[in-house]
């Protein structure tokens, strides 16, 4: 990150928003439990959106002030060329490539 853009102070957003993300962090970790507790847990462990998931999580470790922007563009479709048509297509939360479904 090149500039400082934030008005508060380190201890402000720790004391300020620490619980509320505490929590999402809790979220995650039952999500995941979950995930591994299904009875066909295995099933998943390589489907893309898991994939996605889990990476997006390694780059919430990384330093620099960019993790936003790494972690959606991680999600986000990297094409360029419009779709012929967008019907039939299904929001899935995380780029999977044209074989995703498969």
């Amino acid at each position: 990150m090149t500039g400082k853009s934030c008005s508060l102070t380190s201890q402000e957003i720790l004391d300020t928003y620490f619980l509320e993300n505490r929590a999402r962090l809790l979220e995650i970790a039952s999500f995941l439990d979950r995930l591994d507790r299904a009875a066909d847990a295995g099933e998943v462990r390589g489907e893309y959106r898991r994939r996605a998931f889990e990476k997006a999580l390694a780059l919430l470790l990384e330093p620099g002030g960019e993790r936003t922007k790494a972690i959606q563009l991680l999600f986000s479709d990297p094409s360029s060329e419009p779709i012929e048509s967008a019907l039939g297509l299904k929001a899935t939360g995380a780029w999977g490539g044209e074989n995703a479904g498969n």
